[in-house]
């Protein structure tokens, strides 16, 4: 398991621990007087989908476009990928090539 992400409050974090997949965890963190809760978890495109994370849900719908040969906004595409290229590096996945 790894860090997937960081909340500001219990309850968002709760939420976004409800949406992955085993096996996870969160943890709640002192600093000062301010608790942040970290949500710990297998890093992968499936959970970070879940937690709305990368853009990926915009992804998706490009990805769609592209594949039925409608326009879609090819700059923002390019952006998400760039960032999902440096999120796989940190997490150790690879972006799928259908996704380019």
């Amino acid at each position: 398991m790894k860090q997937l992400n960081t909340y500001d409050t219990k309850e968002e974090g709760e939420a976004a621990l409800a949406k992955i997949d085993e096996p996870k965890r969160l943890a709640s963190e002192r600093d000062s007087t301010e608790v942040i809760y970290n949500l710990f978890g297998t890093p992968n495109w499936g959970n970070f989908y879940k937690l709305g994370m990368f853009n990926l849900i915009e992804l998706k719908s490009m990805v769609e476009q592209k594949q039925n040969g409608q326009p879609y906004d090819e700059k923002k595409h390019r952006e998400i990928i760039t960032m999902l290229e440096y999120a796989a590096k940190s997490f150790d996945l690879k972006v799928p090539k259908h996704w380019l």
